[in-house]
């Protein structure tokens, strides 16, 4: 066999997929400048070495799913704290009342496609075509892992912070139906959608280019989330505060999912076998 039939390594010894997926324009993945993040990387390539990356990158997200727990109960105990003060909490009826305000037929439609497309059935139809575009084109199991793991999480997230919270929505009065009976804190669908427009927007990036196909594939998945946050409470499913811990934990689930796969790509680089 011909040397040309095997692909050219770079000078760490990446290839093909991997060899892409490093840096984000001219930011670095692999490159860690605090010292939790290099004895992170550290841990997780030993851990590479052992059981494979892939398998690094399975344990790391069970991990993460820990933290998801752990990220609901305090989220409950801060929404108590406000609400006992009056704080954040004190924002959610002149919200909903504004809102209410604003409606008519043209955005009260448009609400409700939005809650179909990212609701209970929509979301999960959206994330598996995510998946299987993703894995076809890229011919790697990653997009597959990463959005698994990432819808998994966010749902585990959202049943913990109904369960914990226990919040009752808006009247129905105030509402527009079709009318949804589950706990209101957090927001679902908006957790759901940040963290899931969030991860597919992180893999696109990976393969962009050019500068502006990145800043638009960024404003895409920010405008997602906070499009599906602000319907939410135009049709008086959800109170603010909902809506606003559905974007914070949202945010961190995403952030705990982006750093397990750059720890996956850190270790690849370094050697440990997939």
């Amino acid at each position: 066999m011909s040397d040309s039939a095997t692909p050219p390594a770079d000078e760490a010894g990446v290839t093909g997929e991997l060899r892409h997926d490093t840096a984000v324009g001219a930011t670095s993945l692999t490159a860690w400048t605090t010292p939790p993040g290099r004895r992170a990387a550290a841990v997780t390539t030993q851990a590479a070495r052992r059981v494979g990356a892939h398998g690094a990158l399975a344990l790391t997200l069970g991990i993460g799913v820990v933290a998801v727990f752990l990220l609901a109960f305090l989220a409950s105990r801060v929404y108590d704290g406000v609400t006992e003060r009056d704080g954040v909490a004190g924002l959610d009826v002149p919200v909903l009342h504004a809102a209410m305000g604003m409606r008519s037929p043209v955005p009260d439609t448009i609400a409700a496609v939005v809650a179909v497309v990212f609701g209970p059935v929509g979301m999960p139809v959206l994330a598996l075509a995510a998946i299987l575009l993703l894995a076809l084109r890229r011919r790697s199991w990653t997009p597959v892992l990463l959005v698994a793991a990432a819808g998994l999480g966010s749902l585990a997230m959202t049943i913990a912070g109904k369960d914990i919270i226990d919040r009752h929505r808006p009247l129905r009065i105030d509402a527009i139906p079709p009318f949804e009976t589950s706990p209101s804190f957090p927001s679902g669908h908006t957790l759901n959608a940040t963290v899931i427009a969030g991860v597919v927007a992180y893999l696109i990036l990976l393969r962009r280019r050019s500068a502006a196909g990145r800043t638009v594939t960024i404003v895409a998945a920010v405008v997602i989330a906070i499009v599906v946050g602000l319907t939410r409470i135009l049709l008086g499913a959800h109170w603010f505060t909902d809506v606003l811990a559905g974007w914070l934990l949202g945010a961190a689930w995403l952030a705990l999912v982006i750093t397990a796969h750059r720890l996956y790509l850190t270790a690849r680089v370094r050697g440990a076998p997939a």
